[in-house]
């Protein structure tokens, strides 16, 4: 059985001619072809600096900050407990979690159908580890072309020393954000020093093992494998594409016939367009693929190709904008506009959810009240004649500092509350507070009655309230 499928191609014969376009084949299971990327400056590699850098940074740098004397944001698995700057989170917050990611997903979905996928190109963790090992390869390797002859060429002193150069900063690379990451679980400064003594934990080493082969393998060897073969997101843009979306798209109109001519030339003359076929936007592409050839799923719209023609056509004297970020409406010069339907509700429902999200957290109560009532006993009479229920109240201090509360209860005239409703815990500290509600019978309306307690922090600040039954004898 052939490992091969026939692809027909339907591409236009560059002479314009009316002929059969001949079969195509390739081949399933080829092998991956490397890709040597040609550094290049511009106006989009220089915007990088203001969208994946600061994110970049901030990874490494937040778990190093101090907050209130302790680390500014860490994930405490073990306590359950989630402190990021002045906020402390708990598993009680779970629901705050999965808005969090709704918003997100919205969040994903107005940006990719109003600017495409900005997010690959500019921010996302795999473009930007993978440019830090590029920039790995091009300062111990040298340019594109040197690295391309290196590894052609048989294994000498020379070869070794570069290669090993280069795989020593992807290491440092790999194991520098591996810690960072382990870092928002355990203490990072706690975490530095059992790694300097080997004496790491079970599971943070084999974490930090995890990760650093993770980083390694998916920045230095996979690149934009990870991005065509691995990541969802590019399968599923398509779903979100419209023809007013934003794209780096290349011109045919303007650029074809392409061909090579000296600067000057009267090139219109002999049915040339703008494109001379340099080749440029193919080796400065990460994922590989020719912009001429469409919009591509690979495209990670990181506008390589576009700084690359741009200073192609300075260098020619042409207008830039050969290949540029356009939609396929403009590209027909067909009428559109960024308010379509499909924008706007994306929009609207990413405004409200991160309204109401802003509301929970800011109206959110660092203390939470849980009430367990004794139901080995429905009821007590007591000695003087009143009767008695049991509660057990489970009072949990959400907040970064030790709070004292006051306990109260109410729902029904005279209720009697006895034990200790005077209290004191400390930040994150859980108290589980016994206490019995007390009544006279003749008090009771009916043998089911709700009350609530009430815990109130002594400074007002915060407070917390949770209904219950009062279970009493049938009234005669």
């Amino acid at each position: 059985m052939s490992d091969e499928i026939p692809v027909k191609n339907l591409a236009q014969p560059a002479d314009n001619s009316v002929e059969e376009a001949r079969p195509e084949s390739f081949n399933l299971y080829q092998k991956r072809e490397k890709i040597y990327t040609r550094k290049i400056e511009g106006f989009y590699q220089r915007l990088r600096l203001f969208t994946g850098w600061p994110l970049l940074i901030g990874y490494f740098a937040l778990p190093w900050l101090s907050w209130d004397g302790r680390q500014s944001v860490l994930f405490d698995l073990p306590n359950r407990q989630f402190h990021i700057f002045d906020i402390t989170f708990w598993p009680q917050d779970f629901m705050l979690l999965a808005w969090l990611l709704i918003i997100a997903a919205f969040g994903l979905f107005f940006v990719t159908t109003w600017l495409g996928r900005i997010w690959c190109g500019y921010s996302c963790p795999q473009t930007v580890w993978t440019s830090i090992f590029m920039w790995a390869e091009q300062i111990t390797e040298g340019d594109r072309n040197a690295r391309v002859k290196l590894d052609r060429q048989p294994w000498s002193v020379n070869k070794v020393i570069k290669k090993t150069l280069k795989h020593a900063i992807w290491i440092g690379v790999s194991v520098a954000t591996a810690l960072t990451f382990v870092g928002y679980f355990t203490p990072i400064k706690e975490l530095v020093v059992s790694l300097a003594f080997f004496t790491l934990g079970p599971w943070e080493a084999f974490w930090l093992l995890f990760f650093t082969l993770a980083t390694y393998g998916n920045a230095g060897w996979l690149r934009e494998q990870v991005c065509m073969y691995m990541c969802p997101y590019a399968r599923f843009q398509a779903a979100m594409f419209d023809q007013d979306t934003l794209i780096v798209s290349y011109d045919p109109k303007r650029g074809e016939q392409r061909g090579s001519r000296k600067k000057g030339a009267a090139y219109k003359e002999e049915g040339l367009g703008d494109c001379i076929d340099c080749q440029l936007c193919v080796q400065v592409c990460p994922t590989g693929i020719d912009i001429r050839d469409g919009l591509q799923y690979e495209c990670i719209n990181c506008a390589l190709c576009i700084d690359a023609c741009n200073s192609m056509m300075d260098k020619m004297e042409y207008p830039r904008g050969l290949i540029r970020y356009t939609t396929e409406h403009k590209l027909e010069h067909v009428s559109g506009g960024i308010m379509r339907p499909k924008l706007i509700g994306y929009g609207l429902a990413l405004l409200l959810m991160s309204l109401a999200f802003s509301y929970a957290i800011s109206n959110r109560t660092p203390l939470q009240l849980d009430i367990i009532r004794d139901r080995n006993q429905l009821y007590r009479e007591t000695s003087e004649g009143l009767v008695e229920n049991t509660y057990t109240l489970k009072v949990l201090n959400m907040s970064q500092q030790s709070m004292r509360y006051t306990i109260s209860v109410e729902g029904i005239d005279d209720l009697s509350l006895k034990g200790n409703t005077e209290i004191e815990l400390a930040a994150g500290e859980v108290l589980a507070v016994p206490l019995r509600v007390e009544i006279d019978p003749a008090l009771l309306q009916n043998i089911n009655m709700p009350i609530e307690f009430r815990v109130v922090a002594t400074d007002q600040s915060v407070s917390a309230s949770e209904q219950t039954r009062f279970l009493g004898p049938r009234i005669r």
